[in-house]
């Protein structure tokens, strides 16, 4: 306040001594970003269960997800922000393994992680964004180019967003758009592949290994002819400053896909088909068929209530629904509380449910002559907890210093997710920033 009272005057003084000589005023104008912040983001994932996708809704869901990332804001003057975002992500999962179960490494289960190539992979990712304040900082435009990929698929997209400030800046109205354009390099289950290609019970496969059960293997599998996707997104925010202790906002979101939905790899299996396999393991009828569209829309709400200096409340509910069927609700609070100037811990709950999509089944429940189907329990009908403890450390003087780097916050938090159909998951995850001097 000092600071922005010493430019006034000085301003005023600039007025007084050459208001003959000119027509305009100087005003004081806080840079958006004083100086350049440098985010380290790092995570460890872990997760089981035994309704995997890859083995038509039956088999192991184990996987781990190690993650790092940086993000890099830069003032580039008063107005403008340069963020350069730059992730990657390696895991490695028992699920995926099972794309190609015959490895040789021991007898093939869905249940069993196989030793195959597909049992890890790396996904990267690197996002430019652009953003412009004006003069008043009651306009707010940004701009954003993303590039990501991983084995199975590249994605580019592009995004922007615009936001208005005004009543006192104790009301803010944004919109942001976003474009993907994907593209699948389709992978299938490997006892399909012989039957896409035309070799069928010929291939090399069926001849090292014995079926057993139906002999006469002859899945209804065709390759996908389109391996694209585009998505497109379009969201609207409102904020409002109700009380000096009492802030709230909505937001409104709406997400249209078009193309390859489905995904490739993900087995299916029929009640009318008789089984066949290959050791332990219950060979493919086909894989997912999903429609080539989606639309979603989702409307949700925030409050924040601060209590004192010590508590503050945040609360958030979000309804869901698309054109497959599914409708969900999610409710959450988290209660920071600050212990000291520098330390704050927020603890958290998170409840989720939602109602299958109309082409779901379990295992062995669909039929053949359906046009639709999935076992992806992530379309299935399920409820879910999340608790999280998290803790922060925030030192704005960044006493704290790496080369020429201040320290400036830390952010460690450990997530537990469980649902009920036996997915369970957890992760820890580390923020450091650090300003640069």
């Amino acid at each position: 306040m000092k600071t922005i009272l010493t430019c006034l005057i000085f301003s005023l003084s600039l007025q007084i001594g050459y208001s003959q000589a000119q027509d305009s005023t100087s005003t004081y104008k806080k840079r958006v970003l004083e100086t350049t912040e440098i985010d380290f983001l790092s995570s460890y994932y872990t997760q089981d269960g035994s309704n995997a996708a890859v083995t038509g809704g039956i088999g192991t869901e184990e996987l781990t997800d190690m993650t790092a990332a940086f993000v890099v804001s830069i003032p580039l003057n008063d107005d403008d922000v340069l963020t350069i975002d730059a992730g990657i992500s390696a895991y490695t999962s028992a699920s995926s393994s099972n794309i190609g179960p015959f490895d040789g490494g021991g007898r093939a289960n869905a249940f069993v992680a196989s030793s195959g190539a597909s049992q890890g992979d790396v996904w990267a990712n690197l996002t430019g964004s652009y953003s412009h304040s004006s003069d008043d900082r009651n306009d707010i435009w940004s701009a954003k180019l993303s590039v990501s990929s991983e084995y199975d698929y590249f994605s580019i997209g592009i995004g922007g967003s615009y936001t208005k400030l005004f009543n006192e800046k104790n009301t803010e109205v944004s919109i942001h758009g976003n474009v993907f354009i994907d593209t699948w390099n389709a992978i299938y289950p490997t006892e399909l592949r012989p039957f896409g290609d035309g070799q069928g019970l010929s291939n090399e496969l069926f001849g090292f290994y014995t079926i057993t059960g139906n002999s006469n293997y002859n899945p209804t599998f065709k390759p996908f002819k389109d391996e694209g996707r585009n998505t497109y997104a379009l969201g609207f925010g409102f904020s409002q400053i109700l009380s000096k202790k009492l802030q709230g906002s909505l937001a409104l979101d709406f997400v249209k896909q078009q193309g390859l939905l489905s995904t490739p790899f993900q087995r299916v299996y029929f009640s009318d088909v008789a089984d066949s396999f290959i050791e332990d393991f219950h060979l493919a009828d086909d894989v997912e068929q999903l429609p080539d569209s989606r639309f979603k829309v989702a409307i949700g709400g925030r409050l924040h209530y601060y209590i004192n200096e010590t508590f503050v409340v945040r609360t958030f509910y979000r309804y869901y629904f698309d054109d497959w069927g599914i409708k969900s609700h999610t409710a959450s609070i988290e209660i920071p509380i600050k212990l000291s100037d520098k330390f704050t811990v927020y603890p958290s709950y998170r409840f989720y449910n939602q109602t299958a999509a109309d082409y779901f089944a379990a295992y062995e429940e669909h039929v053949s002559t359906d046009e639709f189907y999935t076992s992806d329990y992530d379309l299935s009908k399920y409820s879910a907890n999340q608790y999280s403890l998290g803790a922060t450390y925030t030192d704005i003087f960044t006493k704290f210093h790496i080369w020429k780097l201040g320290l400036k916050s830390i952010d460690l938090k450990y997530t537990q997710y469980d649902r009920n159909n036996t997915l369970s998951a957890s992760i820890i995850s580390a923020g450091f920033k650090f300003l640069l001097d």
